[in-house]
């Protein structure tokens, strides 16, 4: 196959296929095996090289979704991202960080790098000046996360990887909000693109994964490194994501329209102080999310007045699940400042405009017409237990 001719949910649902040559079975046979043979054979296989049959068929799959050479499958997207970022960094090196990222990115960095040597630098703002700002002459990498988690905040794909040409550096993105569906930051010039597959390439709450996709080059570099660290991902597991990748395509529109709906009503929402989501017109980002991305996502956040209890507002909620982690089919709400940016201080997440209010909101695939009636009768109950403690 030609991955340039063929449409997207073609390549979810055949592109790296496994062939069942035995019993010609629809779907691709899964190889269990730890132990193969090494005499006469052209690849010693073996679960830590990232080379089994399945590891390396649904990597063939992930590359050509990003429209990169290659990929990996890593055992979580913390190993997927730590591991890219070690394997183009050592002591003496330097990293320039956008602002916000995935709290436990921020906290690999700020409580690992200076072990090993490595210097970063988190820049102020979002525009071109605040990288340039940042780059020093031993920096080696940038690394992005667009759109961000939780506030969803938009960068300029094409401006950092001018910016990383101009200098001579990696460019890397958390690539995990958007989707290879919404997004493939190869084509604006991103070298490096990573994903927490346990998201939308999982899909339903049921898989822990990462990914990495790249040149050749760069994946050979990244691989070097992956298999001392060891940070692959069991056969069962690879086969139960290629799987899941399968309905990608389908599952992520349905929650990008689904949330645009939810942000719109959000929004006008009299109870609501704030929303953001990059595909309302509102969202400061807004034109710079048009230009580079397919869809807007299926997550947004938003926060309650001042006067409503947002713990109490999460669990009055019947339909949507308050849950950790995101991108299921099923809707879920999260507080980011107990969870996936809870290891951030106070302040930290003060500098970076996450309120203790904040609501972080995975859109599923349910009628938005049973979302919008569990959060109106969710915000009804706080409402009366707020004006009896009055």
């Amino acid at each position: 196959m030609k991955q340039q001719k063929q449409g997207f949910n073609t390549i979810c649902t055949h592109f790296g296929q496994l062939e069942d040559k035995e019993y010609k079975g629809a779907i691709s046979p899964l190889y269990m095996g730890t132990a193969y043979a090494f005499e006469d054979i052209d690849v010693k296989r073996y679960p830590r090289y990232f080379n089994t049959p399945n590891q390396v068929a649904l990597a063939k799959k992930i590359a050509a979704l990003e429209h990169a050479e290659e990929a990996l499958i890593f055992g979580s997207g913390m190993a997927a991202i730590s591991t890219s970022l070690l394997a183009f960094l050592k002591a003496g090196d330097h990293i320039v960080l956008q602002k916000i990222i995935y709290g436990g990115t921020y906290n690999l960095v700020v409580e690992e790098f200076e072990k090993f040597g490595i210097s970063y630098s988190f820049t102020d703002g979002f525009r071109a000046e605040d990288f340039e700002a940042k780059v020093q002459e031993n920096t080696k990498v940038i690394y992005i996360e667009t759109p961000s988690n939780p506030l969803l905040n938009i960068t300029d794909l094409k401006m950092v990887a001018d910016i990383s040409k101009k200098h001579d550096l990696v460019s890397m993105i958390d690539n995990t909000f958007a989707s290879p569906v919404n997004q493939n930051p190869v084509d604006f010039g991103i070298d490096v693109v990573i994903h927490s597959a346990t998201k939308y390439m999982g899909g339903h709450s049921d898989i822990c994964a990462g990914a990495v996709a790249s040149t050749k080059e760069n994946m050979m570099r990244i691989f070097q490194l992956a298999k001392n660290l060891g940070g692959s991902l069991s056969d069962y597991t690879v086969w139960l994501l290629e799987r899941s990748i399968k309905t990608m395509g389908i599952r992520v529109r349905a929650q990008n329209e689904n949330a645009q709906r939810m942000a719109k009503y959000l929004y006008d929402h009299k109870d609501i102080a704030a929303v953001y989501y990059p595909g309302l017109p509102s969202h400061p980002d807004h034109d710079v999310a048009k230009r580079q991305m397919k869809g807007f996502g299926g997550m947004l956040s938003f926060e309650l007045k001042a006067d409503f209890n947002a713990s109490k507002f999460q669990k009055s909620l019947k339909l949507i699940k308050p849950a950790m982690s995101l991108a299921g089919v099923e809707s879920t709400v999260l507080s980011p400042t107990l969870t996936s940016h809870s290891l951030l201080s106070a302040e930290e997440r003060k500098r970076q405009g996450i309120a203790d209010g904040l609501i972080r909101f995975s859109v599923g695939i349910e009628e938005t017409e049973d979302l919008i009636e569990d959060i109106e009768q969710a915000m009804e109950k706080v409402r009366k237990i707020k004006d009896l403690a009055i």
